[in-house]
């Protein structure tokens, strides 16, 4: 990575490991990348034990992401430090709970968002250091929690005004969004699968890219199980998406010489190429219609994320019962802040336990 910033609180280098990779081992470590383990994905506790959650979801993320900065000669240390980061400041019950969590924020005139979430996780909460807060990450990594999935402009948020805001991240950074596209596309279509939400007829009809690998499947394999023939397909669909991935990127790069270049650069420069991107639309359409929106999921989002500002009220009420960091005294925050701040680091099953002690229905 050219002209690297550093860390905010300087330290010795180590013999072995360079910036990006001691960053990506601080995140692994980190108390919030364990509890992405028991953090929904899309299905929700007790539906199955195979379906993805948020940890596999960001290992996913990450061999993707690793594998296309290798192809595209970027700087893999750091590509991967970002994967890894990349959903460590969601709240409970993923999108659902981080849209109830925003909307109280919004009561007292601010917001949540789990990006800029995740950076106050590792410059605030974690604190395995004894010579600084924080996990003392590198700007680039930190620059690229709070910008990787969208850019900012000078005054927009206060709080990230170190960030450069205006300017485009690093290519690293922009490939982590188009990455995690991928890799919850096709798990979304596997594990929709499994849940029997997604008939391969229907995604042969509805997506083209689809329809056509899962074709050349029963051409290949005519007596496999559909089961294997559907994995076959979504190995092919990765394969297209990432492929065209680094095309469409690449084919935007043309006439760039650097890091600046890119910062200023109008657009972003990591891309679908143009068929890539509209097959991605038809998946995610086609989830959206058979998946997110079946009558299963919204039942069972609304039956856990809902008792949020139930506990949002609890807390605001009796704030003696908030942990760790969000106590009072141990936080200048104010109180809506703490709270928010301690849900939003609950899993899952903690949520769900703290729910039944503070008799929140």
């Amino acid at each position: 990575m050219e002209r690297a910033r550093g860390r905010r609180y300087p330290e010795l280098a180590h013999p072995y490991r360079n910036e990006f990779q001691r960053d990506r081992d601080r995140i692994v470590h980190a108390r919030a990348f364990r509890r992405l383990e028991n953090k929904t994905q899309v299905f929700t506790p007790g539906l199955s034990d195979h379906f993805r959650n948020r940890l596999t979801h960001t290992i996913e993320v990450s061999q993707i992401a690793r594998t296309v900065a290798a192809a595209l000669g970027l700087d893999e240390d750091l590509t991967e430090a970002l994967a890894l980061a990349h959903d460590i400041g969601h709240p409970p019950f993923g999108h659902s709970g981080e849209g109830e969590l925003d909307r109280m924020m919004r009561r007292f005139g601010e917001s949540f968002e789990h990006n800029r979430h995740a950076l106050r996780i590792v410059e605030s909460f974690e604190n395995p250091y004894a010579r600084f807060p924080g996990l003392n990450l590198t700007f680039e990594v930190r620059e690229g929690i709070v910008k990787h999935s969208r850019d900012f402009v000078p005054g927009e948020f206060p709080d990230l005004n170190e960030y450069l805001p205006g300017l485009k991240p690093p290519l690293e950074a922009q490939l982590i969004d188009l990455c995690d596209e991928i890799a919850y596309n096709t798990a979304d279509l596997d594990d929709g699968y499994s849940a029997d939400l997604v008939a391969p007829e229907d995604a042969a009809r509805e997506v083209a890219k689809f329809g056509e690998l899962w074709d050349a499947a029963e051409m290949q394999f005519p007596g496999a199980e559909e089961e294997v023939r559907l994995k076959e397909v979504v190995r092919g669909l990765i394969n297209w998406l990432v492929t065209g991935l680094m095309a469409g990127t690449v084919a935007a790069a043309d006439g760039l010489t650097g890091l600046e270049d890119i910062r200023r650069n109008g657009a972003r420069i990591a891309r679908f190429s143009p068929e890539t991107a509209a097959g991605s639309t038809e998946l995610k359409r086609f989830l959206r219609e058979h998946v997110y929106s079946s009558e299963e999921l919204v039942r069972s989002r609304r039956e856990c994320a809902g008792k949020i500002p139930a506990l949002f009220q609890f807390f605001l009420e009796h704030p003696e019962r908030l942990h760790g960091p969000h106590r009072e005294g141990a936080s200048a925050e104010p109180l809506h802040r703490r709270v928010c701040d301690h849900i939003a680091g609950m899993t899952d099953g903690f949520f769900l336990k703290t729910c039944k002690q503070a008799g929140v229905a």
